[in-house]
């Protein structure tokens, strides 16, 4: 299932490059505010202000943006016009992921340092607590905006199911998180126009789908056994991921390096 992914996002991230460089251009334009535009602000007050929005419009741009390459990842394209509408219906997310984010900023900043300060070892072992808790939320909340294109709207539910996906893949998670540390570090390479942000989200959004089908797998042969298990939840089993990836591979296919660069002399 993991090399199906990398092999898909590199075929989706290729034939939408225009698309992904132009929504990566639009984030960098969008990092500026923050970043940059403060420091040419002289009273403080608004200076902070205008850095706080700026954050808070970054993280919008970001839901938009999951919701927008979701049709990528559905063998399908999206235009200007579903970019906008994704602004619309995805803001809200960004609220909460802005929120979220700097909730783990005050942790790592304030909360820990204060237990490192006490300088005994009850401090010390709540200090290393909330850092490895910190750590797995950060895993968890990686799939936050693939989750709110994906499978529900209202914030709640999006961070609790960040967690079950976390907690019931975690091999997948870390994998995950290790390729969005790797895909960040070569985005520098390329000022964050390939694969950048969206390349980033058009990954997750890519293992989501391919992951839920898992569940659709489970859920099918939970139903055809004349003993369910208990409590509702499916029997934990392998997962026969070539069977379940036929379809996805046709559709994917394959292709040659004459193929990347000449698509049209096939």
């Amino acid at each position: 299932m993991i090399g199906f992914l990398i092999k898909k996002t590199f075929f989706d991230l290729w034939d939408n490059m225009f698309r992904i460089v132009l929504l990566n251009l639009g984030f960098i334009v969008s990092l500026t505010i923050p970043v940059i535009l403060p420091g040419y602000i002289p009273i403080p007050i608004l200076s902070l202000v205008v850095a706080v929005i700026g954050v808070l419009w970054c993280f919008v741009y970001l839901a938009a943006t999951a919701l927008s390459v979701k049709a990528v990842s559905d063998y399908g394209v999206f235009g200007f016009a579903d970019f906008i509408a994704s602004l619309k219906t995805g803001w809200p997310a960004g609220v909460v992921m802005t929120l979220v984010s700097f909730i783990f900023f005050l942790i790592l900043r304030i909360i820990i340092p204060f237990y490192l300060d006490m300088n005994s070892l009850v401090g010390l072992l709540l200090a290393a607590l909330i850092f490895w808790t910190l750590i797995l939320a950060l895993v968890a909340f990686q799939f936050f905006f693939a989750i709110r294109a994906r499978l529900d709207t209202k914030p709640i539910k999006i961070i609790k199911k960040c967690f079950i996906i976390f907690f019931d893949n975690p091999g997948f998670s870390i994998f995950s998180l290790l390729y969005t540390l790797v895909t960040l570090a070569a985005s520098l390479i390329f000022a964050l126009l390939l694969p950048g942000p969206a390349g980033l989200l058009l990954f997750l959004d890519e293992g989501l789908r391919l992951r839920l089908m898992k569940y659709d797998w489970l859920e099918a042969v939970t139903k055809e056994e004349a003993s369910p298990p208990a409590a509702g939840f499916p029997r934990r089993r392998s997962i026969p991921w070539d069977a379940l990836l036929i379809e996805e591979r046709e559709k994917t296919g394959n292709r040659t390096f004459r193929n990347f660069i000449f698509p049209w002399k096939d």
